[in-house]
């Protein structure tokens, strides 16, 4: 197998996960949705900002300083901006 072909290949699998990981956004999305309808149907407030650092912190442990830009990314795409 050449260079080329080894950096096709690996592209293709790069492609695929990202399909796989947007579809995973998307899935979180329209969850964090549903918790987020329930939380103001019963008089809450839409965002709780303590499951939000909880949420910070899993990343940041998983992932380092970078994974709390990625959380806050995320949870920008899930709740909006507050």
């Amino acid at each position: 197998m050449t260079t080329t072909d080894v950096i096709t290949d690996a592209r293709e699998r790069i492609d695929a996960l990202d399909d796989r990981i947007i579809g995973l956004i998307q899935e979180r999305m329209a969850v964090s949705a549903v918790v987020q309808e329930a939380r103001i149907s019963s008089g809450g407030r839409r965002v709780s900002l303590s499951r939000e650092m909880e949420v910070l912190g899993h990343y940041r442990e998983a992932l380092g300083k970078p994974g709390t830009s990625l959380a806050m990314t995320l949870l920008e795409l899930c709740r909006g901006r507050i």
